[in-house]
């Protein structure tokens, strides 16, 4: 009887263990960047070696120039058929940044302006706005919109991978700050990815409900 007990207990517990790895398994996939291990690891952009993430510079050449970034303090030019421009502040322009599992962006838009649906396929965004009004939204994959009108101090919030825009409602110039949990978000703008890749005519044809030379004259722009 005893023997039969331990059997079922260990049946129990090879069972409960299971399922945990079952509920983790999701939480795990979705985990943001790897944890640092150790006090820092400055990206050196020049290594030609292939990691998850970028080489760590020599910490005995680290200096706290490394942990500071300035290109955020000047506006992206809008003058472009967007009205926009994104200036990323990730590992690959802030080295300081490798390992920390956080990036930022800036965001200007001219009057009218927008950021294109698109995607971080490696990041939760958080935006605030600084100057203006925006516009901004995502879709669930239900297919369902949630969109809000942004003023100065407001916060949105942009789940991982979802697909997401922003366009600027007023006349004058607006400006955001984005923050990503990420130090390598990645960014998949929907219509260059969809017809400046190469996907064959009669997919987009049949997925959007286009005729040939309506797929050509969008492909032109991209």
């Amino acid at each position: 009887m005893m023997a039969r007990n331990v059997l079922i207990s260990v049946r129990c517990i090879t069972m409960a263990f299971l399922v945990l790895q079952i509920v983790l398994s999701p939480m795990t996939a979705m985990a943001s960047d790897a944890d640092p291990e150790q006090d820092f690891c400055v990206g050196l952009p020049t290594s030609t070696i292939i990691v998850n993430g970028l080489v760590c510079k020599d910490p005995e050449t680290v200096t706290v120039s490394d942990f500071v970034f300035r290109g955020l303090a000047t506006p992206g030019n809008t003058a472009n058929g967007a009205g926009s421009a994104v200036t990323p502040a990730s590992a690959a322009q802030f080295p300081g940044l490798n390992t920390q599992g956080i990036s930022l962006e800036r965001l200007d838009f001219a009057g009218g302006g927008v950021v294109a649906p698109h995607t971080h396929p490696r990041a939760s965004e958080v935006l605030i706005v600084l100057e203006g009004s925006l516009l901004v939204g995502f879709v669930s994959t239900s297919q369902k919109l949630f969109a809000a009108t942004l003023n100065i101090g407001d916060v949105f919030v942009f789940p991982r991978g979802l697909l997401h825009f922003e366009i600027n409602t007023g006349a004058g110039p607006a400006l955001a700050i984005a923050a990503l949990n990420s130090q390598n978000p990645g960014v998949q703008a929907q219509p260059a990815a969809l017809f400046g890749s190469g996907i064959e005519d009669a997919v987009l044809e049949k997925a959007f409900g286009l005729t040939a030379p309506q797929v050509d004259q969008i492909k032109a722009n991209f």
